[in-house]
């Protein structure tokens, strides 16, 4: 396994098809944003790779966003992916964390939505309820009973020669009325023998050959995964010229700067009060300019 990817497959024969996504860097530069508890992390890991396995069911250009809410420990964790599978994610936690236990004992009663943005149409959102033992039964529900599609899903979280690996698996019965329970448990039941170290170090071809050599598997081009927060000192000026100016002024005469934080990348924008005036300014004579 080199690059972050994801992976399409389909079985001859069957009416069933499959998805394989591998992430490293991805995921690395999604928990080094912020000092996360190890819980949290395994959570973003899992979450990323379940975002991943989500976007790529699209069949148009957008994007989808998988959020987590709770009144436990962990109360927000959110991860945002495109067709381009371009990642970026961020998770909210007070005090102490469960160091083991299901997604209850993180988030406490809560619930999960689930957005799903056109580029062009309408915008849908599900919510369920975090109903299942782990993030990955809660997405089974949501798609047993929102979409009426049998499917079952793998998230792993690890490491790899000390490096942390996030990766996971997906089946689902095509929607042609042509899947039969019998060929999904089947499969099913060669995909769950699937290793973490499998996952995390070998290489898509591999892994399908050793899950399902009896099995006549056509193996997609990858697609490649990347983490991409979108931040930029441009975005951030825009963010500031839309405060009251004077609200800006008195935040710069006390600190001498005013600072923006991305909680997805961990980058900080500052602004003097030189850098404050000219964005004012430039702000001005952008608007003066539109008028006449």
């Amino acid at each position: 396994m080199t690059k972050d990817s994801l992976h399409r497959y389909l079985f001859d024969g069957v009416s069933v098809r499959g998805e394989l996504v591998q992430l490293g860097e991805t995921y690395q530069e999604i928990i080094s944003s912020q000092a996360y508890p190890a819980p949290v992390q395994t959570l973003l890991g899992e979450l990323l790779v379940a975002t991943s396995l989500l976007t790529a069911t699209l069949k148009f250009e957008g994007s989808i966003t998988v959020q987590l809410q709770g009144d436990g420990p962990v109360s927000l964790a959110v991860i945002n992916g495109d067709h381009n599978q371009q990642l970026r994610g961020v998770a909210r936690w007070n005090g102490d964390v469960p160091t083991t236990g299901s997604i209850h004992d993180l988030m406490g009663k809560g619930h999960m939505v689930i957005t799903i943005t056109p580029e062009k149409g309408e915008r849908y959102q599900g919510v369920v309820g975090l109903e299942g033992d782990n993030l990955a039964a809660c997405l089974e529900g949501y798609f047993n009973n929102s979409e009426q599609l049998k499917t079952r899903i793998w998230l792993r979280t690890g490491e790899l020669n000390g490096e942390a690996k996030a990766a996971g698996m997906l089946l689902q019965i095509m929607p042609d009325g042509q899947g039969h329970e019998g060929d999904f448990a089947h499969l099913e039941q060669l995909t769950d023998t699937v290793k973490n170290e499998e996952l995390f170090s070998l290489d898509a071809q591999d892994i399908l050959y050793r899950l399902y050599h009896q099995e006549t598997v056509q193996l997609f081009e990858p697609q490649a995964v990347s983490f991409q927060c979108g931040c930029s000192r441009e975005r951030s000026a825009s963010a500031i010229c839309s405060i009251d100016r004077a609200e800006i002024d008195r935040i710069v005469a006390e600190d001498g700067k005013i600072s923006l934080h991305c909680d997805y990348c961990g980058s900080s924008y500052d602004f003097d009060n030189v850098d404050v005036a000219a964005l004012f300014e430039n702000a001005a004579a952008s608007n003066s300019n539109q008028v006449h």
